[in-house]
């Protein structure tokens, strides 16, 4: 690694087995080039204050001019840069991620550093951003979004121009006024929200602000566009928020918000911003949601032994703590035998320590470590520690795994504690699969030491461990940070209190299928047997669906079976067959871009997943509560194509078609509320 203080030319290329480059970069003079076989982005270098000079996506030969003349990254009361530096190297491969590029530049104004991270992985059309200060600034991070209804009418060019309000971290303006914009905010806190996915459609016109993860431009000239991606909690739990994420004025697009304030800048520390990614894609919706997902996928890699799942969790029955003990955890270690299951996952109140969801005392989550031995498995409960249930687990093929709820108090202070209580519980148990509950990111700082929390665990287990990351309450990491360390566990749903449905949880994942991998999603089924009463004559209620469908609501995430093994009845027992069948096929689905078909789930719809890799995939079509037994199901094949469907999980038979309008495909299911789940081929 190399690092470059004038401006000469260097060039870092990398170099495929087949001798084709991979990914590059280049500083030439006065301009920066960084790229791979499918996207190049070209900079003024602007001694290291880079300003977009095009954006190329080489698969179409688009190539997309900048026309603003501010750099990429601004804050406003700008100083004088200086200090412009280079240098690029490459990462290499581990349990975590593929290798890539890693492309550093940066620069100072003033007394504050910035330092940009650029990291290109191999075919895939997007280039992410990570950004770090260091130093001191009198800049405020706080503009607030203004209202447009409190703007003076436009009679002059002075009338059009607007305030800056707060840091960019990322812009692009280009020609055309024939833009279509999608953004798209997510929310998480799950036990307060059922609806977690909002789409906005919108023609770029003035300058407007926006709040969501996600930006998707589309040009209507051409049929190419873009996309921003920050990498960031959802906009309602931010830090540092100012109210939106993105603006558009016409054609010129930025992403804002850094997630932190002047006073989290420290003097000899970089600090980490929120990252920005930006993506091109030629042609339709689904070469955008896959340009998407092609760089998603190399955030963590997914391995069929430490990451693929069919796990239960013993919490989904509202017995808390009350039941946990050795002679419980074994008997459940059997039934999750008996039903096919991979993982079996002790919630709280195993440790000594007594959480304040405990069912048997008034316990709590603060300064959890005035007690040295609150992560240690309760000697009354467990009078043999945890060895006879990990030990009866490998005997039946069960992986045992543990809950766990770091130690929130002065921004997680206490870290370092935490990780040698989970490196104790790997090291003695072999236990490497946690929940992450309870946790709470209100300041910089506590995401920084939840940061060093989980990297020191990973370099401590030879990444190893996976974290099931809680996101049903608090502020939290969302979908799209923390993505590296494991999954997310999506939501808890009761039938206690009436609010599992098995179209809600389907309605849920489908949404986010579409933005976000749903391989990384731990999604729920229930023990439908329970409370029938409650739900009365209610014609969704889960107990008017069969066992296998509830299951099978849950395939395209890593199923969680959310109850008690030990509390069903006989005939629950019968799913083993096709959980097993599942966990035969579920890696390879699961290699696939996973994204929604046919109609929303409503209860009533024809609705599905369809996991797309080259020329083959899979298919699941659910008929709901509709009196038609044969749907046509928009899909995400071309029209014309003729395609081969062989059943593999469910009740269907062969499909041997040629797809219709709108990439429909003719499925019938005799039976209202089924499902049935194919592999297809492509015929050529």
């Amino acid at each position: 690694m190399r690092k470059i203080f004038l401006l000469l030319s260097v060039f870092f290329p990398f170099f495929s087995a087949e001798g084709q480059t991979k990914y590059y970069s280049r500083l030439d003079n006065d301009t920066l080039v960084v790229g791979n076989q499918l996207i190049e982005r070209k900079f003024i270098w602007n001694n290291g204050n880079l300003i977009t000079h095009s954006l190329t996506d080489k698969s179409s030969k688009q190539v997309w001019l900048n026309r603003s003349k501010i750099p990429d990254f601004h804050i406003a009361k700008e100083t004088n840069v200086s200090n412009g530096f280079y240098t690029s190297k490459e990462v290499k491969e581990n349990a975590i991620h593929p290798r890539y590029l890693a492309v550093e530049t940066g620069f100072s104004l003033g007394t504050l550093g910035i330092k940009k991270v650029y990291r290109v992985y191999d075919n895939s059309p997007a280039i992410a951003c990570d950004i770090y200060l260091k130093g001191s600034t009198d800049v405020i991070f706080d503009g607030k979004a203004g209202n447009a209804a409190d703007m003076k009418n436009i009679e002059f060019d002075e009338d059009m121009k607007s305030k800056q309000m707060t840091a960019i971290l990322d812009q692009i303006k280009l020609d055309g006024f024939h833009w279509q914009a999608k953004i798209v905010e997510f929310f998480d806190v799950t036990d307060w929200n059922n609806n977690l996915v909002q789409e906005k459609n919108i023609i770029p016109y003035r300058k407007t602000s926006h709040r969501g993860n996600l930006l998707l431009a589309h040009n209507m000239e051409n049929n190419k566009g873009f996309f921003f991606l920050k990498e960031a909690p959802t906009s309602s739990v931010q830090l540092a928020y100012n109210g939106y994420d993105f603006t558009t004025d016409f054609g010129h697009f930025s992403t804002a918000g850094l997630g932190l304030t002047a006073k989290d800048i420290k003097a000899n520390e970089w600090t980490k911003a929120y990252s920005v990614v930006i993506g091109v894609y030629s042609g339709s919706e689904f070469q955008q949601l896959t340009a998407l997902r092609s760089y998603q996928k190399n955030i963590r890699k997914l391995l069929p032994q430490r990451d693929e799942m069919v796990m239960m969790n013993t919490w989904g029955d509202r017995s808390q703590d009350s039941k946990i003990n050795e002679k419980f955890s074994l008997l459940e270690v059997e039934k999750a035998a008996q039903l096919g299951i991979s993982h079996f996952q002790i919630d709280d109140g195993w440790q000594i320590g007594k959480s304040p969801n405990s069912a048997l005392a008034k316990g709590s989550f603060k300064n959890i470590w005035d007690n040295p031995n609150y992560w240690k498995p309760d000697p009354i409960k467990y009078p043999n520690g945890l060895h006879p249930i990990v030990k009866r687990g490998k005997e039946l093929g069960i992986e045992i795994c543990l809950w766990f709820n770091p130690s929130v108090q002065n921004d997680y202070a206490d870290w370092e504690k935490d990780v040698q209580a989970l490196v104790n519980l790997y090291e003695e148990y072999g236990i490497r699969t946690f929940k992450i509950d309870g946790l709470a990111i209100p300041t910089k700082q506590s995401e920084i030491n939840l940061r060093k929390l989980f990297d020191r665990v990973l370099e401590r287990t030879n990444n190893n461990v996976v974290f099931n990351l809680d996101a049903t309450a608090g502020r939290r990491a969302g979908y799209y940070t923390f993505n590296e360390y494991g999954n997310v566990f999506l939501e808890n749903r009761y039938s206690d209190w009436q609010n599992y449905y098995p179209y809600w949880t389907l309605r849920n994942i489908w949404q986010l299928a579409k933005y976000v991998p749903a391989e990384k999603l731990q999604i729920e089924f229930l023990n439908k047997w329970r409370n029938t009463e409650k739900y009365g004559k209610d014609i969704f209620a889960p107990n008017n669906h069969s066992f296998e469908y509830l299951f099978a609501t849950t395939m395209a995430g890593q199923p969680l079976a959310w109850f008690e093994g030990s509390g069903l009845p006989k005939e629950a027992l019968k799913i083993k067959d096709l959980i097993k069948s599942y966990r035969k096929i579920q890696h390879d689905f699961h290699l696939g871009t996973i994204l929604p078909i046919g109609d929303e789930p409503s209860g009533r719809s024809w609705t599905g997943f369809q996991s797309v890799n080259g020329s083959r995939g899979y298919f699941i079509f659910y008929r709901e509560n509709t009196p038609e037994a044969t749907g046509f199901i928009k899909t995400w094949l071309p029209v014309g194509t003729t395609v081969k469907c062989t059943p593999v999980l469910g009740n269907g038979k062969a499909i041997d078609t040629t797809v219709g309008k709108n990439g429909a495909i003719e499925v019938t299911l005799p039976k209202i509320n089924d499902f049935v789940m194919y592999s297809y081929q492509i015929n050529k």
